[in-house]
């Protein structure tokens, strides 16, 4: 498919997906994702094992979409956060980390972006993320270019994840290099770094000995983060606490939240613990920085 009529297929894609409040995803690339050579199988739910909970686990995806939920337009601020769903690079819990958080978003007049990435890893990357990256990223760049469409600001196009997600979203926010070759108008404009990132118990920020992984790469520059992690967690609450101490030494604004008990993987479940507050602590910390204001002028202009 030419650029022009994937831009045209793109439009109408978009068109259909405000109209149906997220029934409708968008492709986010014009042919097949980057590196995509092996037939993984048909995308799929995973059954729930004896003893697991009850959670829509999503697998085999080699098509990653974007889906756009709208909140009201009389709440509508032109924010916009692109959501990553955990599940440890195997699977996309792709409700309550997914879709029930977007709805969560459009209660508080943010544009949520569901990202369906690709999972399980990919054989022989580097890193062995290297695809979910490249899915996140483009995912950027992309709601930038339809901020005419979305009613968006630019510079207001965050990114939340949960656990897996989580770890992607660190790496959006801190990885300056685009991890694949510009593909089209979308990628030569407009950036494909999140302005502010969201982190629920992220995991794989720290190696063995505690220490803050050498790829992620902190600056001044850096964007603004906010961190919710349980003390109890099997993935360690020292993943947040240690990229929390490496922007907080470059004063890059940042908040943390460590709750005693919770454990892992809630996501916006309605769990006996205090850490279920933290949507409310989230959407604080973004009424405090400004992401939940009414734009003063109109969004949607060619901002970067």
């Amino acid at each position: 498919m030419s650029r022009v009529w994937f831009s045209l297929a793109l439009t109408l894609a978009l068109t259909l997906t405000l109209s149906a409040q997220g029934a409708e995803p968008v492709k986010l690339w014009p042919g097949k994702a980057p590196g995509e050579t092996k037939d993984i199988g048909p995308e799929k739910y995973l059954e729930t094992k004896k003893g697991q909970l009850e959670v829509k686990r999503l697998t085999n995806v080699t098509e990653p979409t974007i889906t756009i939920y709208a909140p009201p337009k009389d709440k509508a601020n032109g924010t916009a956060v692109i959501v990553a769903p955990g599940g440890g690079y195997n699977i996309l819990a792709i409700e309550h980390e997914g879709t029930d958080v977007c709805e969560w978003l459009n209660k508080l007049g943010v544009t949520a972006v569901l990202l369906k990435y690709r999972v399980p890893r990919r054989a022989m990357q580097m890193p062995e993320n290297l695809a979910m990256i490249q899915d996140a990223q483009r995912a950027v760049s992309l709601v930038r270019g339809m901020q005419k469409e979305l009613g968006i600001d630019p510079t207001r196009v965050g990114m939340l994840g949960f656990s897996a997600g989580g770890n992607l979203t660190a790496w959006a926010c801190l990885t300056k290099k685009r991890m694949y070759d510009k593909i089209d108008k979308t990628d030569e404009v407009f950036s494909h770094e999140p302005n502010f990132g969201i982190l629920v118990y992220p995991g794989g920020i720290i190696d063995k000995e505690g220490k803050l992984k050498p790829e992620f790469v902190v600056k001044q520059d850096s964007p603004p983060m906010f961190f919710a992690h349980s003390s109890d967690d099997g993935v360690s609450s020292e993943n947040s606490v240690a990229l929390y101490m490496a922007l907080k030494k470059v004063k890059v604004p940042v908040e943390m939240h460590l709750y005693a008990s919770g454990g892992h993987g809630y996501g916006m479940r309605k769990i006996p613990h205090p850490c279920a507050s933290w949507p409310d602590r989230a959407g604080d910390w973004m009424k405090a920085r400004g992401l939940l204001d009414k734009p003063k002028s109109p969004v949607g202009e060619d901002k970067k």
